[in-house]
Parts: structure tokens; C-alpha cells; sequence
């Protein structure tokens, strides 16, 4: 259904029936991708279905909040321009603007880079001059860890947001961002393999790849993964033959991972919100512990992630393992904490 699903171009008739399509329909719209879903049915006979229809207006809403959005964005980057902090945009808008219409691609924070000396100055004056703007400030997000801030600021480029001149990450650190983003998050949102996929069908020819993959090999092998993922999904083309042979194994756990993920792609089921309540509930009330313990069982992707290891065909138990023992570790470390902090008993 998502397959080159952005392609300005007008689309051929969809191997879907309208029941296939009543079924797909709810998984796209509460997934964020129902703009999608309506730029990949126009033109077909599904358009002219009640879910047709349900898309079209989904469409049209998300096409106003797209310019509500664009508003906020160029009010940021005034006034936190008026303090002399420039930021750098990433995510959302960014990703948005590679698509035929931002309207394709919603997103709700607006997610900013800033350099570690402005932070505090920019979390205040959003507090006081931005409260109408979902905004989240990073110094320098987990995504982009292996790379030098100030390479990372003298890449960036100026964007037009209508009137407005938008800081955004150089295409080579966006892309590494946005794969390590979804990897990070479980993939379970189909729209950040399109965000990725949308980027390399974009990529000029001097898209420097070295840049891009960065000097970490793990680091490497997540964006390589997510290339392959992107490739074997959705139909992405890639423009570099060593980079496409080096991306063309995934293992096929990881493609049944995210294919299993896309079939709950609604943020309530994911962790934490799946959880039935804190850990430390069970310390005092221990029924319903294991049925709990069950849902918290981290995912295969996640947990690679969180353990720095890499995208291969072994099974992942180790690496799932691996994972729930630095919960463990974290959560006895807070749990001393807290008990420090009570008074002795006399």
C-alpha cells in the first residue's frame, strides 16, 4: 500500500480490494500516514470508497494543520533568533518539506537542535514566548552521538518556510538521523521508513555517503539496515552501487519485525504505554506482575539499539537480555536512591 507511495506522478490501479482497503484504512489513519494513503489511491477506484473518502478528508485536515504547523515554526526560529540563539530544525517539518506536499507527512513537537550553551536560554524563552508551541530542545540528540556538534553546525543549510529562512541538518546527517530515529523507536511507524525511503529517492549524486555512514561501524550498520529496509519495503531506489550491495542483506527477523510492528502502528501500543502500571506498583502489589513482565519484554529492535549491537542474522536474545538487565540495573539504582532519601527509622 506505502509502496512509492510519494511519487508525484499519477498512480496505477492498486492490487487491493475495497475490503482489503476498509482493512488497511484504520492502520493508516491511526498511524499518522492516512495523507499517504490518499496520495497513493487518487486516481484509482478506491478514491471513490467510503474509505476512499475517509483518506480524502483526513487529506484536507491534515493539509491546514500543515500550514497551522509552518506558522509555529517561523514564529520559533523570531524569536529565538530575537535572544541570538539560532537553532536547526530536524524531523518533522524538515522530513515534511521532501515530500510533493508537507500535508503528506504531519508531525506534532517541533523538535530543535541548539548548542549546549544556548539551552537553558532557549527552554526559558519558549516558556514565556512560545507556550502555544509543542517544542523539544536537544543539545545533541542520541541519534547523532558519533559526530562533532560544530561539523555538525557548520553542515547545516538555509531552508524557505515561506517568508521565513529555516536552519535544517545537512541531507547526509539528516539521513543518518532519521534511520538511527527509527531503530531507536522499534520502527513501528511506517511514516519514518517513508521519511527515509522519500530521502534517498531525493538524493543528489554528490550525496557524500562516507559522511552520512560516519566512522562508528555499528552506527554504520543501523543506517546500512534501514537502507536495505527501505529498499525491500517500500521500493526506495538507492543511488550508490557499494552502498545498495552493503545494504542489500537485511536479516529477514528485522523485515518480519517491522511488517509485525506495521500491524499495530498505534502509539498506545507501544512501551510504556502498554504497560499496566510502574514496576514499583508490583513491589507493593505483586498480581499481575508476570502478565506485565510479559509486556514489557523488550522488542528485538529496541533492544539492539540499547545495547550498541549491530543488525545480523543471529537471534537477538542475547541482545533482548542484554536489554532487560539495564532496565533491571536502572531501576534498582533508583530504588537505593529513593531509599536513601527517607528518614531512618528510631
Amino acid at each position: 500500500m506505502l509502496r512509492n507511495c510519494w511519487e508525484t506522478s499519477p498512480q496505477s490501479e492498486i492490487s487491493l480490494s475495497a475490503a482489503q482497503f476498509d482493512e488497511v484504512t484504520p492502520l493508516l489513519y491511526g498511524s499518522g500516514a492516512a495523507g499517504l494513503g490518499w496520495w497513493r489511491t487518487r486516481g484509482t477506484g478506491l478514491c471513490q470508497t467510503p474509505s476512499g473518502e475517509m483518506l480524502h478528508q483526513a487529506y484536507r485536515l491534515l493539509t491546514l494543520q500543515a500550514a497551522i504547523h509552518e506558522n509555529k515554526i517561523r514564529k520559533v526560529f523570531r524569536v529565538l533568533r530575537s535572544v541570538n540563539i539560532e537553532p536547526v530544525l530536524v524531523k518533522g517539518w524538515a522530513a515534511a518539506r521532501m515530500y510533493p506536499e508537507t500535508a503528506l507527512r504531519p508531525y506534532g513537537d517541533i523538535d530543535l537542535i541548539v548548542r549546549p550553551s544556548d539551552y537553558q536560554a532557549a527552554v526559558e524563552i519558549a516558556a514565556q514566548d512560545l507556550q502555544d508551541c509543542y517544542l523539544d530542545f536537544h543539545s545533541l540528540p542520541f541519534e547523532l552521538a558519533d559526530r562533532s556538534l560544530d561539523k555538525l553546525f557548520s553542515r547545516t543549510q538555509l531552508v524557505s518556510c515561506g517568508d521565513e529562512q529555516v536552519r535544517v541538518l545537512a541531507h547526509e546527517d539528516h539521513y543518518a538521523l532519521l534511520a538511527i530515529h527509527l531503530l531507536k523507536h522499534g520502527a513501528w511507524r511506517p511514516l519514518w521508513l517513508c521519511d527515509v525511503a522519500i530521502l534517498l529517492e531525493s538524493m543528489a549524486n554528490d550525496f557524500d555517503w562516507r559522511l552520512c555512514l560516519g566512522h562508528d561501524k555499528r552506527r554504520t550498520n543501523w543506517i546500512l539496515a534501514v537502507t536495505g529496509l527501505a529498499r525491500e519495503i517500500l521500493g526506495a531506489s538507492v543511488n550508490d552501487e557499494l552502498v545498495s550491495a552493503a545494504a542489500g542483506s537485511v536479516p529477514p527477523w528485522l523485515t518480519t519485525s517491522v511488517l509485525r510492528q506495521w500491524e499495530t502502528p498505534f502509539a498506545d501500543k507501544q512501551q510504556p504505554f502498554r504497560h499496566r502500571a510502574p514496576i514499583g506498583f508490583y513491589l507493593r502489589q505483586p498480581r499481575g506482575l508476570l502478565a506485565d513482565l510479559a509486556r514489557r519484554w523488550p522488542d528485538q529492535i529496541v533492544a539492539t539499539i540499547t545495547v550498541n549491537g549491530t543488525f545480523g542474522r543471529r537471534r537477538r536474545l542475547r541482545y533482548q537480555l542484554g536489554n532487560w538487565l539495564l532496565r533491571t540495573g536502572r531501576l534498582l539504582k533508583r530504588s537505593q536512591g529513593r531509599a536513601g532519601l527517607l528518614p531512618a527509622h528510631r
